[in-house]
This record gives C-alpha cells, sequence and structure tokens, in this order.
C-alpha cells in the first residue's frame, strides 16, 4: 500500500513518464525550451476530430487508442469505451459502464479487454461492446490487457501476472515479481510473441514467461539499481518494447537502451539513453525520446547514433512515431513536431490541443492518430496523402 501511495502521488503531481522525476526534491527542473522556429516544409492537414468521454483525469493515466480492422478502440477514465471508424472518425457504437478504467484496450479478433483502478479486467464484444466476462486480479492494472492463443496476459502494478482463459476469464495461471517502493506512475505494455509473454519490470528487468502456462524463459537484468535515494534508483522498463527479427529492443529510465536476443536475453548492445516512454522501430531506424527532451535516431541493428536533436529540452516529450520518411513527436504542452527522418530537422509544427497527450502518436498507413489529454481523438494526413 505504501508504495502505491507513493506511485499515485507522483501521477497527481506530473504526466506519466515525465523527465523531471529524477530532479523532485531537488532545485526546480527548467521550463519547456522555447519553440524552435523554422520554415515549413510539409503541409499536415486534420481528417477529422472526434471527442473519446473526459479523457485521461488527474490519476496519471494512459490509454492509448488502439487500431485493428479499420477500427479505432479507445476509452476514458471514467468508463466510456468507444469504437470508431478509422477513415472517417464516425463512432460506430460507444459504450457508457461507469468501471474506473485504467488500462487498455486490448485486442484480439473477437473481444476487447480493459483493466480496471479496482483490479477488474473486463471482456467486451468487439462488435457492439456487449460485456462478456468480468475477472478479478490483485491490483489496478496500468497497462492494456494482451491476448493470445486463448490466453488474456495481465499486468497489475504489484508486479503480478496473470494469465486468464480468453472465453470465460478464468484464471490459468499467475507470475509474481517484487517491485521497488517508487517507481514511475503507468507499467510497460506486454509483448507476445510465438507463444512467449515479455514483461518489463520497474526494477529494470526483463522477464520472458511461457504463454501457456507462466513459467520463466528467462530473466535479464538491463540496469541496476544503484543510487544512494529511491529516486536515483528509478530504473523502469520504458512503456513501449520491440521485437525485431530475432532482437528484442527496450529502454529504461535509468540511462539504457538495450538489444537483447529474444530467445535468451542475451545482451547484444546498449546505448546510454535515459528513457520512460519506450522506443519506436521502422525497419533499420531506431526512434526514442530521452527523458531530458533530446530526440535520438539510431541504427536498430547495433545502436550507433544517426542523428540526434537536443531543442526540446523539458517539453515532456511522448515517444516517437515513424509516418512515411517523416518523424512525429507529442510534447506536453500539446503540440505535435514533424521532422524529417533523414536529417533530424523540423518541417511542419501543429496543436491539437493545450493538455498534452494521452499517450504516444499512433501511425497508421497514411493517417496519425493522436488521443489528448482531455479526450479528443484527432487523425493527421500530410504531405501527398491530403
Amino acid at each position: 500500500m505504501k508504495r502505491i501511495a507513493i506511485a499515485l502521488l507522483i501521477s497527481a503531481l506530473a504526466l506519466p513518464g515525465c523527465s523531471w522525476i529524477k530532479n523532485w526534491g531537488d532545485e526546480e527542473p527548467g521550463d519547456p525550451a522555447p519553440l524552435v522556429e523554422f520554415k515549413s516544409s510539409l503541409k499536415v492537414g486534420k481528417a477529422w476530430s472526434t471527442k473519446i468521454g473526459d479523457g485521461m483525469g488527474k490519476q496519471g493515466l494512459s490509454m492509448a487508442p488502439r487500431y485493428s480492422s479499420g477500427m479505432l478502440f479507445a476509452a476514458d477514465h471514467e468508463g466510456i469505451l468507444t469504437a470508431v471508424d478509422a477513415e472517417t472518425g464516425r463512432k460506430a457504437w460507444q459504450l457508457k459502464t461507469e468501471q474506473p478504467f485504467s488500462g487498455g484496450p486490448g485486442l484480439d479478433d473477437d473481444q476487447i479487454y480493459m483493466g480496471t483502478i479496482n483490479g477488474r479486467v473486463i471482456a467486451y464484444d468487439r462488435n457492439g461492446g456487449t460485456e462478456l466476462w468480468n475477472a478479478q486480479v490483485s491490483s489496478e492494472v496500468l497497462s492494456p490487457p494482451e491476448s493470445a492463443d486463448g490466453i488474456v496476459v495481465v499486468r497489475c502494478i504489484d508486479g503480478r501476472i496473470f494469465g486468464l482463459d480468453a472465453v470465460s476469464g478464468r484464471r490459468v495461471w499467475i507470475y509474481d515479481h517484487s517491485v521497488p517502493l517508487l517507481t514511475i506512475r503507468g507499467n510497460p505494455d506486454l509483448l507476445i510473441r510465438a507463444g512467449v509473454v515479455f514483461v518489463g519490470y520497474d526494477d529494470g528487468s526483463v522477464v520472458s514467461l511461457k504463454l501457456e502456462d507462466g513459467s520463466v524463459v528467462w530473466n535479464q537484468t538491463i540496469v541496476s539499481l544503484e543510487g544512494r535515494t529511491e529516486l536515483e534508483r528509478l530504473a523502469d522498463i520504458g512503456t513501449q518494447m520491440v521485437i525485431i527479427a530475432s532482437d528484442l529492443i527496450v529502454s529504461s529510465y535509468k540511462k539504457r537502451v538495450v538489444s537483447l536476443a529474444a530467445d535468451s536475453g542475451r545482451l547484444l548492445w546498449f546505448k546510454e539513453i535515459s528513457s520512460a516512454t519506450g522506443i519506436q522501430v521502422d525497419r533499420t531506424n531506431l526512434a526514442v525520446s530521452e527523458a531530458n527532451g533530446d530526440l535520438w535516431l539510431l541504427d536498430r541493428r547495433n545502436g550507433s547514433t544517426l542523428w540526434k536533436l537536443d531543442q526540446m529540452s523539458n517539453r515532456g516529450l511522448t515517444r516517437p512515431a515513424f509516418y512515411g520518411n517523416y518523424l512525429v513527436v507529442g510534447d506536453k504542452e500539446g503540440y505535435l513536431h514533424w521532422l524529417d527522418t533523414d536529417i533530424g530537422s523540423f518541417v511542419a509544427r501543429v496543436r491539437p490541443g493545450k493538455k498534452g497527450f494521452a499517450s504516444a502518436p499512433l501511425s497508421v498507413g497514411t493517417t496519425l492518430y493522436v488521443l489528448t489529454h482531455g479526450g479528443d481523438l484527432i487523425a493527421y494526413r500530410a504531405g501527398a496523402a491530403l
């Protein structure tokens, strides 16, 4: 309970994954860097916008919209679950559940999965939002439940991982892992590939579990918990891990981006970059927002630096998204910055709102989707897609 209280205190003071956490208790961090002036060379237009309830509220939640088969699924903190046509922005259906949603949506071919602050996992029918089952787990769910091969995997804030039957919600297995006293608000997304679940933990470790029974395949510590204070020991794994080819690429808040062999956890390379938002990969390019506001583009094969942009200090950057030949990143003042992927220069900027973003931008084909902290789901297109 003590750990949860501290995490809630942090969330009340800042957005999830904010870089100022490492300075908490010291002198006040600097103001956001002034916006860089540039001549826009890319036309960006809003395709549509729709409202998803009241957004994320004041509890430091981050629930990203999910795309599947031409539809977007999104939720707010008061239990509104919405299905939206990704092309037109028209709402296919909207369900007012009154559940205190905190993690999701997770998807499979038939169902949507949501987690709540009071430790419930709820399955809904994808076609109309009918509730199918409701299961209790051990504590608050802050990341999307993920489903594969008939098992729904759920991460709880206390470190426990549950495997639930996708048809009934019945518990199939449970894995327990201790977590530090003080962490950044939120949990890394679960990643499932080929019958294996990859879990990033707040102690700087990554665990690989068998999907069928929750048994451990390997456990790798990518950064140690050294430091004089709890704040200095913050080592949370970044929100998004990525598997590409046979490599698992992971970030940590404590100065580490690493590539691991997915089958064994063996370290392939590492880079000293601090990121709680995770990484994004497009072919051989790896993009990451550092906690201090630097934006990096690396070669994902060896971690070598392609370019680094240091003009957005203290702007609280989201995880970047690739959009064609561009890289897009949001900041805590509500700006979306568009950059040329080849050289890292600004080419466009738009401002969907002033409250920042509920999650990283989502790029699907020729459309970029953003969900603001206030609950506005907006689609943008740029360049030839307009």
